[in-house]
């Protein structure tokens, strides 16, 4: 039977106290069940708003509740595939005006985790590190500054004096989502309904390969030492960078579940969103060269974009946490997409259709045009070709999602056919999500400018852009003295 077969007893398994549904079809069938509720429902709402203009905003806020409610009680992969997809969208299909009600909903399935006891998290913390609290922290806070689906985040200080961040992982939580990623129907049922949404159609989009993806990405995110690793790399490659931070890693005091790193401190998410549009384009010239930057130089994606993995500062530099979901690409693939982009980035029609054809996404017998295949890359990255200023608004990035991943959208055709490489989940999700990031702050910049940095390997126009330059290049000479 393959991993995604149901054994005999798979929905025979009751729930254990915790409120948990055990067994395959158990897990499975809420979902299914909604799925199909919600379809049925968005064909009769549609229709009376066709027929007599009536509003949909209460389907809306109804059916985003549902979710959110059934994810959270879901708790195990679900709920962290929820989290994982919150911030940039609760389903392409969704239109563009409706998108926030699904955001504000999904969004706390991040927001409530209920704490461990002070007690359990020093049982977790000492039984990892082998000592006593004490005898590592000369000071640790036992009220968490964030708790989050898999672990907790303490301030605490060394004896040395260095103020550190310590993350403990909750105890249990490692089994509970194992156990659910060996259903890779249960997880392909959820990305199902975020990217077919509400169609009733039928996607060629290979949804239990990106199902199995995402599995992998968050079982990585279990373990804090790999975790450790990856933030150690980001921290190597931008030490000393002039706006792009990484907190150093403590070694020593790392394990498989707790992790602890140089405390960084600034400005949440909150207080970024209410600052000066100055210091807001700053903060997403920022983001963007880093996620891309990183892309670019290492092959690398930090492949968890929302905000709370962002510290802001008053100097416009930005500091990045949370390395537990990274994606690592091969030098062929980098670029394989470098060529579609640029293809684009020159206007080049049969060009963008040709990489495209060779990269895999689509076949030369595909009943898809090169101007649909244009257009689907095209139009969805219009601020990365302006030739002036470009503000990201919430309103652009929720039209680049509708072209970008809907089956009902401007690119429907493509998007039907697209056979991209499951690997190419994780891309699409960054791509959103980095893009999301951007217009909640409404920042703009001559992002056309960054592109052909990137691309053309063009002499940076920014101010941001040349103080990277001059880094990058002040490190490359001091490499080779």
């Amino acid at each position: 039977m393959s991993d995604v077969g149901l054994p005999p007893d798979a929905g025979d398994a009751p729930p254990k106290g915790d409120g948990i549904a055990r067994g395959r079809l158990r897990r499975t069938a809420p979902l299914v069940a909604l799925s199909a509720r919600t379809a049925g429902e968005a064909v009769v709402v549609g229709l009376r708003g066709k027929l007599a203009g009536t509003d949909s905003t209460e389907f809306h806020v109804r059916t985003a509740e549902r979710y959110a409610e059934l994810l959270g009680r879901s708790k195990g992969a679900l709920m962290k595939a929820g989290q994982m997809l919150s911030f940039a969208s609760a389903g392409p299909a969704v239109p563009a005006e409706f998108q926030s009600i699904y955001q504000a909903a999904l969004a706390r399935l991040r927001d409530d985790a209920p704490p461990m006891a002070p007690e359990l998290a020093r049982s977790v913390l000492e039984r990892e590190l082998g000592q006593r609290t004490e005898s590592v922290f000369a000071e640790f806070e036992w009220e968490p500054l964030a708790a989050a689906s898999v672990g907790q985040v303490h301030a605490a200080r060394l004896h040395d004096g260095r103020a550190v961040a310590v993350k403990v992982q909750y105890p249990g939580v490692a089994d509970a989502i194992c156990a659910d990623l060996k259903n890779t129907e249960l997880l392909a049922t959820f990305l199902g309904l975020v990217i077919g949404g509400l169609s009733p159609r039928r996607l060629s989009f290979d949804l239990r390969g990106a199902a199995r993806e995402m599995g992998v990405r968050i079982t990585e995110e279990l373990d804090y030492r790999l975790e450790a690793a990856n933030q150690t790399e980001f921290a190597e490659y931008y030490r000393g960078h002039p706006f792009i931070h990484v907190p150093e890693v403590i070694g020593e005091l790392c394990t498989d579940r707790v992790l602890t790193q140089e405390l960084a401190q600034g400005k949440p998410w909150s207080d970024a969103l209410t600052s000066g549009q100055e210091l807001r384009d700053q903060w997403a010239e920022a983001i963007h060269r880093f996620v891309y930057g990183t892309y670019r130089h290492l092959h690398l994606f930090n492949a968890d974009p929302h905000p709370g993995n962002y510290i802001f500062h008053d100097d416009g530099s930005v500091s990045f946490l949370d390395f537990g979901c990274v994606k690592r690409f091969d030098r062929e693939q980098v670029q394989m997409m470098d060529t579609i982009v640029r293809e684009c980035f020159r206007n080049d029609v049969l060009g963008t259709w040709r990489a495209c054809v060779e990269a895999g996404f689509w076949r030369s017998s595909d009943p898809v045009t090169p101007e649909e295949v244009f257009a689907f890359w095209h139009e969805d990255f219009a601020m990365l070709w302006a030739e002036q200023r470009f503000v990201v608004t919430p309103e652009y990035a929720a039209k680049r999602i509708e072209r970008r991943l809907s089956p009902n959208g401007p690119s429907a055709n493509a998007f039907r056919h697209i056979t991209a490489s499951p690997e190419y989940t994780v891309m699409s999700r960054i791509e959103v999500g980095v893009a999301s990031v951007i217009a909640q702050l409404r920042a703009g910049a001559h992002w056309g400018a960054i592109t052909a940095e990137h691309l053309e390997n063009a002499a940076p126009l920014t101010a941001m852009g040349k103080r990277e330059h001059a880094f990058f290049q002040e490190r490359q000479v001091a490499s080779h003295a």
